[in-house]
């Protein structure tokens, strides 16, 4: 059975996209800790973030890092938090966190976001990419 991840690529159900190539992409997560958390996620349904290929693992990486400064760019914070967890969706995704604290890493914190405002961050972590030369913005 597919994950709600893969519903998402397949738009099945929607998500606010930031990112595809042909190894990731990255979406908004409906439940951010703070406005511009969002997750990349191999395509490649793996569980465990230790059992991806390792060259998938380092795109993510590199592409997190992409992102990550598009995020601060649009977000004002000190830096970006990186989070692998896996608990709550069994298919791997990196959490990207624009953060001030460590406090600001707490997913207790986490609460639903009105979808307007998940599609305006979207669309502005898009542009910032885009001005970055990265046509993998173009979702």
């Amino acid at each position: 059975m597919a994950s709600i991840f893969t519903k998402i690529l397949n738009k099945e159900i929607p998500g606010h996209f930031v990112w595809e190539d042909e190894l990731c992409f990255s979406i908004m997560t409906i439940q951010p800790i703070r406005d511009g958390h969002l997750m990349v996620i191999p395509k490649m349904e793996v569980n465990h973030w230790d059992d991806v290929p390792p060259e998938t693992a380092a795109h993510l990486m590199v592409v997190s890092q992409k992102i990550a400064k598009a995020i601060k760019a649009v977000i004002p914070c000190k830096r970006i938090g990186v989070s692998v967890i896996g608990l709550e969706v069994p298919h791997t995704h990196i959490h990207l966190i624009p953060i001030d604290n460590m406090g600001d890493l707490n997913f207790s914190l986490a609460k639903e976001m009105p979808q307007k405002k998940l599609a305006a961050t979207a669309t502005a972590i898009r542009k910032s990419l885009q001005a970055r030369g990265y046509s993998e913005a173009d979702v």
